[in-house]
């Protein structure tokens, strides 16, 4: 058994243990694939997954737009409202530092193992939901960039 198998074994494992039905979703079925040699798939998982997973996450949140279950005057009207405006920054502050969070996954993949322990200690300590590496990744540079400015 190589190590990328016990890794994601152990990963399965800690997603029953935290009840993260995603974690354990992802390394069951990467570890399928590997048990499988379907290499090429995961080749493509790991070219393309990330936006194939934005893909979806953005439909899931435009299908009430779709189901026309928004009445578009109110629409406008809460987001000109200061909680929307709010909303729009923080969209915006979100969206940059997922780009951030992005990079610095580029520039050192391994800092996904540390984001993937700190997202099963805040669903098991602080009732949180594993939205995603990228955010984590995003804050994560955000601490690196203090650190830097503050030496």
């Amino acid at each position: 058994m190589t190590r990328g198998n016990i890794f994601l074994l152990i990963l399965l494992f800690m997603g029953f243990a935290a009840d993260s039905g995603l974690l354990a979703t992802a390394a069951c079925i990467l570890l399928i694939l590997k048990l499988s040699r379907l290499n090429r798939v995961i080749t493509i998982i790991e070219r393309r997954g990330l936006e194939v997973g934005l893909i979806f996450l953005m439909l899931s949140v435009l299908v009430p737009l779709a189901n026309d279950h928004l009445i578009y005057r109110d629409l406008l009207i809460t987001t000109l409202s200061p909680q929307g405006i709010l909303a729009l920054i923080g969209g915006a502050l979100a969206t940059h530092m997922n780009g951030e969070g992005l990079k610095l996954l580029k520039l050192d993949p391994q800092l996904i193992f540390g984001m993937v322990i700190g997202s099963l200690i805040g669903i098991i300590f602080l009732g949180g939901i594993p939205i995603g590496p990228l955010m984590a990744a995003g804050l994560a540079a955000l601490f690196l960039e203090v650190i830097y400015w503050l030496k």
